[in-house]
């Protein structure tokens, strides 16, 4: 069958990759450069399998930048359009979505949307009653970044938002282009579907930020982290995963995912969504506060992504650490190879690696890379475990 898929990022292109193996696949994207990228089997983004399957795979994938040509005769549209935060309306920005369903509805074409973008609960149920239209569900995606179409080989599981043949042919679709065997599929409303996407994201940051605030008290107190959390994760029920501390929490999903479900709990009672949103600040406040009490006057900052192998760094913990140092007077200087301008948010950049080595004091690495080990003295990190979670 076609299927188009809304949005190119990281959750579209995995997505229209998978699809592709087994279906028309027909990428729809606003940036010309990126739909060349991708007609030229180039991947826009980084992430280790997708350029594989670029590499070695045929696809029977193209983009387009034109949107009847990528919904006509389509019998499945999957909107991974991006949601940011509105920090003002306290409300994902959800016009990208929204722009996609009225170009569908105004095409008039037999054809179901799977909201794959992170979205309010009860936004499917809105978008159903303001377009009069029932061709709309909700289906979260959970993908790692530069792991995204690994993620979607191997899925933990896959939820569709509605009980129905529809929802099972689409299901249906995703595990056939999985690798992975005897996936689990939950069907359920939108609603719920929508809620399952905030309430796992913001349980993640809850254990990270549990795990950074566990670091806090050890770094205060002067004692070993790891001991304390490899304790602690003796128990089978506790577990040994997802422990490392960092800065904090950051990236695409969690920060903004986090305050959505803090702004869907209005006048429903609760304390811990709102202490998982504000423990992340405080963590940063404390990183900024260890800082300045060794007194450095040029601080490095060694990578501004969030992850190894990633050329993302959308809301990385990292730049709330810069602004903070920033008021402090500090000067900072930036070495991030993804960058090619001198300049990031008025902080000088630096691209000889030695150089910067040279000229900070101190150098902030949320994760430590092995290249550092030879300034090791230099290097500020909480990262225990040199892995990305």
């Amino acid at each position: 069958m076609k299927i188009a898929v809304a949005g190119t990022g990281y959750v579209g292109l995995s997505m229209a990759v998978l699809l592709s193996q087994n279906n028309e696949v027909v990428a729809l994207d606003i940036v010309p450069e990126k739909v060349e990228m991708i007609n030229n089997r180039i991947s826009p983004i980084k992430d280790k399998e997708i350029e594989e399957f670029f590499k070695d795979k045929k696809l029977n994938l193209r983009a387009t930048l034109d949107y009847k040509e990528a919904f006509e005769d389509a019998e499945f549209i999957v909107i991974s359009t991006p949601t940011n935060y509105d920090d003002v309306q306290n409300h994902f920005d959800t016009s990208s979505v929204e722009d996609i369903i009225q170009k569908v509805t105004s095409l008039h074409i037999d054809a179901t949307m799977i909201v794959k973008s992170t979205i309010p609960v009860g936004f499917i149920k809105n978008m159903k009653e303001k377009y009069n239209i029932d061709n709309i569900l909700f289906s979260p995606e959970f993908l790692r970044e530069g792991r995204a179409l690994y993620d979607n080989l191997y899925p933990s599981r896959i939820i569709v938002g509605e009980k129905s043949q529809r929802a099972e042919k689409f299901a249906n679709l995703l595990i056939e282009g999985a690798i992975k065997e005897n996936i689990v599929v939950k069907y359920m409303n939108s609603t719920e579907a929508e809620a399952v996407k905030l309430f796992a994201n913001t349980y993640l940051a809850l254990r990270i930020s549990y795990f950074n605030e566990l670091d806090t008290y050890a770094e205060i107190n002067k004692l070993n982290t790891k001991d304390i959390i490899e304790g602690v994760g003796l128990d089978p029920r506790i577990g040994t995963h997802y422990n490392n501390p960092s800065f904090g929490y950051g990236g695409y999903c969690l920060p903004k995912d986090t305050k959505q479900l803090l702004a869907n709990y209005c006048q429903i009672p609760q304390n811990l969504i709102e202490a998982i949103v504000k423990s992340n600040d405080t963590r940063k406040d404390h990183i900024v506060s260890m800082i300045m009490q060794k007194n450095p006057k040029t601080v490095g900052v060694y990578r501004l992504t969030m992850k190894k192998d990633s050329d993302n760094f959308r809301a990385s913990a990292i730049q709330g650490i810069i602004e903070r140092l920033k008021s402090e007077n500090i000067e900072i200087i930036i070495y991030e190879p993804t960058l090619h301008e001198e300049k990031y948010k008025e902080c000088q950049v630096i691209s000889d690696f030695n150089y910067f080595t040279e000229k900070s004091d101190i150098i902030l690495a949320n994760r430590f890379e092995e290249s550092l080990r030879s300034v090791s003295q230099k290097v500020y990190t909480r990262d225990l475990y040199s892995r990305d979670d």
